[in-house]
């Protein structure tokens, strides 16, 4: 009888059971695919304790009682899909588990049908693809603590491990931790378009090389804005494609997929009325480097007048890896704040300290800052959008004027900083005690009756404008 079940064979699924196994359990296999099960077995997962199976009934027979079963499937209907297949030949008490990139309304879905059958259900999110699946992910597991008690000794060793412990922990109730996944990756969109924005500054204003813009990154990386992704993006500067002799990333299409986490985040945000301008900024960014063939035939029909100025490159330099890090502390912000206020409204329970704790290692956004971030949260648990913190605010405003400069200097030279421009405006936005809605609430109230409330006295009014 082996420890834990595990469905899905794909890049993912391979390598947590290969994890797994590398941690001292026994793990049972099955994929709908038998020639994928059987090349699995066969060649990665020879001589480890891993047991295929080619049918469910089998796979399930082989699994110790409470079953646990994690099932590394596609999101959506493919995992309804299996769920049913599962359901005649569980009992009550075993425990399946969701590690897909499920939108999290459909775990909250599937924990309360399963409620009917005795079925336990977690929702987990794992980040840190194909490489962290393998030698240790962030985990977020999220559903009842009696699920999570199951597996908890098996998933905290192979999360990723750092000084502050390993990099799992039980997120909340119901389908917490696909929520926090999902922030995750929404958060992880806007750091990826940040740093594609500083990139284009430094090609087309400075005129730096692939390979000088990987030493940039490379120094920054040595600093506070050291991460997982700066890591790679230096290099990602270096490779060199064998075919054509150049950067490989210049000869790439400008055309960024997605899988839908980053716009879940943005619905999210946009549903329950939380401002989170920057990380939109990021969706839409990819939204537009799609439409290229408009964008080729726009950029021929304009000419582009570029401010002849003398640019200090050091001090450029500098004003890129500080606006780099005021943007990503308020896409954090952003972020930080949905993770809240859903939280409260679901009553999740998140407790924000242990999430940014085990963003620490092992996932795609993992970066020094979160240290910082993790600080000033200790200080006042709710102070989610960081704000309300003194050394938050002088962290930013040390950094104003290379934000101020930068998105100057990209309009100049007509160069889109989503990103950047957003997390400007976001700031001084949440700084300005008289913002322009006065005006709004009059327009509504002129055209619709929609009413107003004053500055000076309690109640709600309408004006006769005419």
């Amino acid at each position: 009888m082996t420890d834990i079940g595990l469905i899905g064979l794909g890049v993912m699924g391979k390598n947590i059971a290969l994890n797994i196994a590398n941690k001292g359990y026994s793990v049972s296999v099955y994929n709908k695919t038998s020639q994928k099960t059987k090349n699995f077995v066969n060649n990665e997962a020879k001589g480890k304790d891993i047991h295929a199976y080619y049918d469910i009934e089998s796979f399930i027979g082989s699994l110790s009682k409470p079953r646990k079963i994690l099932l590394m499937v596609k999101a959506g209907e493919p995992v309804d899909n299996m769920i049913k297949k599962l359901l005649p030949h569980l009992d009550k008490g075993d425990l399946i588990m969701d590690g897909g990139n499920t939108y999290y309304p459909d775990t909250t879905r599937r924990i309360n049908e399963l409620k009917e059958t005795g079925i336990l259900y977690l929702g987990m999110g794992i980040s840190g693809g194909e490489s962290g699946a393998l030698n240790g992910p962030s985990l977020m597991p999220g559903g009842s603590r009696e699920a999570y008690d199951l597996v908890e000794d098996i998933l905290l060793k192979i999360a990723a491990q750092t000084e502050a412990g390993s990099c799992c922990t039980y997120i909340g109730n119901g389908s917490a931790g696909h929520f926090v996944k999902m922030l995750h990756n929404g958060i992880e969109y806007g750091m990826m378009q940040g740093i594609a924005e500083v990139y284009d500054i430094l090609r087309k204003v400075l005129k730096l090389s692939a390979k000088e813009i990987g030493d940039v990154f490379e120094k920054w990386n040595g600093g506070e804005l050291n991460s997982f992704l700066m890591e790679i993006s230096y290099k990602i500067m270096r490779h060199m494609d064998e075919e054509t002799g150049k950067p490989t990333v210049e000869i790439i299409l400008d055309k960024a997929g997605q899988k839908g986490t980053g716009k879940w985040t943005v619905q999210t945000a946009l549903d329950n009325g939380i401002p989170a301008p920057s990380l939109s900024a990021a969706v839409e960014g990819r939204i537009l480097s799609y439409f290229k063939e408009d964008r080729t035939n726009l950029s021929r029909k304009i000419i582009k007048k570029h401010v002849e100025t003398k640019y200090d490159k050091e001090k450029i330099i500098k004003d890129l890896e500080n606006s780099l890090l005021f943007s990503n502390l308020i896409l954090f912000s952003q972020g930080l704040w949905i993770m809240a206020e859903i939280s409260k409204i679901n009553d999740f329970d998140i407790n924000i300290s242990e999430v940014l704790k085990i963003w620490k290692g092992g996932c795609i956004i993992r970066a020094r800052m979160l240290d910082f971030l993790r600080e000033i949260i200790d200080e006042d648990k709710q102070n989610a959008n960081l704000l309300n913190n003194e050394k938050t605010l002088k962290f930013l405003m040390d950094k104003l004027d290379s934000v101020k400069n930068i998105t100057n200097i990209a309009k100049d030279f007509y160069i889109p900083a989503l990103v950047h421009n957003t997390a400007l405006d976001y700031f001084f936005s949440m700084v300005e005690e008289n913002l322009p809605a006065n005006l709004i609430q009059a327009q509504r109230d002129f055209f619709g009756a929609h009413t107003y409330m004053r500055i000076d006295k309690d109640g709600v009014f309408h004006t006769i404008w005419e």
